[in-house]
């Protein structure tokens, strides 16, 4: 069975503390807003393995492709979308 966005929610807030985690997608491609204040001084690559530590086997099995705009909590609040 193919996750939904909501489930991709669910795993990316189970393993990183999140303020804000927002997907949308088909089944098999997602895109990501993820606001933590754990992306402090990390680089975006960092930042998006966070993130994929937090997916864990999700992200070879069950998810096709996660594109991700991971940011802290005051550049959200700068380019809020």
């Amino acid at each position: 069975m193919e996750p939904t966005p909501a489930d991709i929610e669910r795993y990316i807030a189970s393993g990183l503390a999140c303020d804000l985690v927002k997907v949308d997608g088909d089944g098999r491609h997602f895109q990501a807003l993820i606001v933590s204040a754990a992306f402090e001084g990390q680089s975006r690559i960092a930042r998006h393995q966070q993130v994929y530590q937090a997916l864990g086997d999700r992200m070879r099995q069950e998810i096709h492709a996660l594109s991700m705009r991971t940011l802290t909590p005051a550049e959200y609040a700068e380019h809020k979308p």
